[in-house]
């Protein structure tokens, strides 16, 4: 059935009941699997997401499902690189959507994703504390509904996170759209955030990631016909979003601080006595 556009208004509620400028429910926890050095899940809306980080450690050889795309600029010769090699795997399943689809390790979507999030996490890792290694990212689509690339790399964050991996700041992500499609041509259509898989199916979209709080843009995917005119709109709705899933991250990632403290799991150090908790 056709999205009905005509009843976004920034008055009335989306088809979803939200309104234009909300978030969908977002959860998310850290440490999900001992065995792996990070590990995270993360659900935004019906798209669940799930992450785990080995490394940093020596390269070796490669094998076939957790090799992935490496990022930019980490010299493409394995392990000989100065800086650490970020190798990201994407595995979307076959349960994930309605359409049943299973993408294979050399799809061109699943590609794409991983040099889209090797590269932006490439940019706020600290690569250069650990050369000649690897640090792999292995995320699995459990559930899809819209604005994957978001929540893969807000799944990866979290995971790195964990890992204990330095890190400029949080990468977080979120989409934007607008309420008209590109042939409509209305140069007046109002921005919406965080876009469904309904919406996404039906309306012009991008996908921004800021680092950290500040407006600096590591991530900007536009794959829709829009006009020049409502991308400046998008975007100011997209980092406003990043803004609050980074605030949701950072709370995410207290929290299990606190009860690791609480739990006696880690002991209370030099470094986290001048961190607020609270």
């Amino acid at each position: 059935m056709p999205l009905d556009t005509s009843a976004y208004s920034l008055a009335l509620l989306r088809v979803d009941g939200r309104r234009w400028n909300e978030l969908r429910r977002i959860h998310a926890q850290i440490r999900t699997q001992a065995a792996a050095d990070g590990s995270s899940y993360l659900e935004m809306g019906h798209t669940k997401v799930m992450c785990v980080v080995n490394g940093p450690s020596e390269p070796g050889p490669r094998r076939g499902g957790v090799g992935g795309t490496s990022a930019a600029g980490s010299g493409g010769g394995g392990g000989q690189s100065k800086d650490a090699e970020v190798a990201v795997s994407v595995v979307v399943a076959g349960f994930s959507s309605v359409d049943r689809k299973r993408r294979g390790k050399n799809d061109k979507r699943i590609l794409e994703l991983q040099s889209t999030i090797s590269s932006a996490l490439g940019a706020s890792l600290h690569t250069h504390l650990f050369p000649h290694s690897t640090i792999s990212i292995s995320l699995h689509v459990l559930s899809l509904d819209g604005s994957l690339l978001a929540a893969l790399i807000n799944a990866a964050t979290l995971a790195c996170v964990d890992a204990g991996i330095p890190m400029t700041d949080y990468v977080a992500a979120c989409t934007a759209g607008s309420t008209s499609t590109y042939a409509a041509n209305d140069e007046s259509a109002d921005p919406l955030l965080d876009l469904n898989h309904q919406e996404e199916q039906e309306l012009p979209g991008l996908t921004v990631a800021t680092l950290g709080d500040s407006d600096r843009v590591a991530v900007l995917v536009c794959e829709s016909r829009v006009q020049v005119g409502r991308l400046e709109g998008m975007l100011a709705v997209g980092v406003d979003g990043c803004k609050q899933v980074r605030g949701i991250i950072d709370r995410v990632v207290r929290d299990k601080g606190r009860r690791m403290l609480q739990e006696g799991t880690v002991e209370k150090g030099v470094g986290l006595e001048d961190m607020d908790l609270d």
